[in-house]
């Protein structure tokens, strides 16, 4: 298990990974690489996820611990991304984030994605998939305290976790489209994606009502029992 020991660094990381150096990647990548080398983008993004999650740790056996929940949780996003219609991906990935972490919140977002589309098909808009899941599950856990303090809360996060996925999926439906960004596109990309947005939205209300008390438990009671 990777260990970055350095504060200061591990500091940067958590600032340059998700914010600056995954972004450009993806941008980048949708813009210059063709549909052929998009799985270099994907990878990329999935190793930086890895690096990112380290930051986020100091002892190594603490961090072990934690890629093992992590596995599960990214393996429980794989399968529901096979539910019609409404999928728990961000719900689960939210609630990684609330209680291991947001580095651990965004490595499951990402990993989902990219894992997960192996089977529904690989393309540039993996890595966008990757990116919006990630910082969903970064938010998550970098707003924790109220978001589990306050249950009404935590439901509006997820809703407006499900607006801001398809606002930014949207980006990349543009540059796809057009080969660059267009304010015109966007806007009509965003007002044709009215359904898909809506059922994001309820479908990460829903799933964080009905499986953020079960699994908060038992994840609570996985950290305080191995010390995560």
């Amino acid at each position: 298990m990777l260990l970055i020991r350095n504060e200061k660094l591990r500091n940067a990381v958590k600032i340059a990974v998700p914010f600056i150096i995954i972004p450009s990647i993806t941008i980048a990548g949708a813009l210059f690489f063709d549909g052929k080398r998009h799985i270099l983008i994907a990878l990329a993004v999935a190793v930086l996820s890895l690096v990112l999650f380290a930051a986020g740790f100091e002892k190594k056996s603490t961090g072990t611990r934690r890629m093992v929940i992590v596995a599960v949780m990214t393996a429980l996003c794989f399968a529901g991304r096979f539910i019609p219609f409404l999928k728990p991906v961000a719900a689960l990935t939210i609630i990684t984030g609330l209680y291991l972490g947001g580095e651990a919140g965004f490595l499951v977002g990402s990993l989902s994605a990219v894992l997960s589309n192996f089977y529904f098909g690989q393309g540039p808009w993996t890595a966008f998939q990757m990116l919006a899941w990630g910082l969903i599950g970064l938010f998550a856990g970098m707003l924790s305290k109220p978001l589990l303090g306050n249950r009404i809360l935590l439901l509006l996060y997820g809703a407006l976790a499900g607006l801001g996925y398809s606002f930014f999926m949207d980006i990349w439906t543009v540059l796809w489209y057009n080969e660059g960004f267009s304010i015109k596109l966007y806007a009509a990309a965003l007002v044709s994606a009215i359904p898909y947005t809506m059922s994001y939205a309820v479908s990460n209300v829903l799933f964080l009502y009905l499986l953020a008390p079960p699994f908060g438990e038992k994840l609570q009671r996985i950290k305080v029992k191995y010390g995560v």
